[in-house]
């Protein structure tokens, strides 16, 4: 049975793991995507951002995006969407989506408030 919880997840990211313990240790079994194997589409991306309350710039990773050669002030939002979704390595994480909420781990404990 799905629990509607769904974590975008990335295994060998402490924080990611963290956070998908912490839901585990409340009885709650999230769908869990592995985004960098299976990247969102621009519009569920776009929805992600929605739920957050954020621009796609405030969860882009900086280092990885320079690294990808992502310039955010040279992008609008819809442009930004497609490099993160193309490159989806530049993504903040972990993000934790319900229904009508989001939230970013970081900490991890920030994603109890939509729980």
């Amino acid at each position: 049975m799905s629990s509607g919880v769904t974590i975008y997840h990335n295994p060998r990211c402490g924080k990611s793991r963290d956070t998908l313990k912490l839901i585990e240790d409340r009885g709650i079994s999230p769908t869990i995507v592995e985004y960098l194997k299976e990247p969102p589409s621009a519009a569920e991306l776009s929805r992600i951002l929605s739920l957050l309350g954020k621009r796609p710039a405030d969860i882009l990773r900086k280092k990885e995006a320079a690294e990808a050669g992502i310039d955010p002030a040279k992008l609008d939002d819809s442009a930004l969407v497609q490099a993160m979704v193309a490159n989806p390595i530049v993504i903040e994480r972990p993000i934790v989506v319900t229904a009508t909420k989001a939230a970013l781990g970081r900490p991890p404990e920030s994603v109890l408030a939509i729980l």
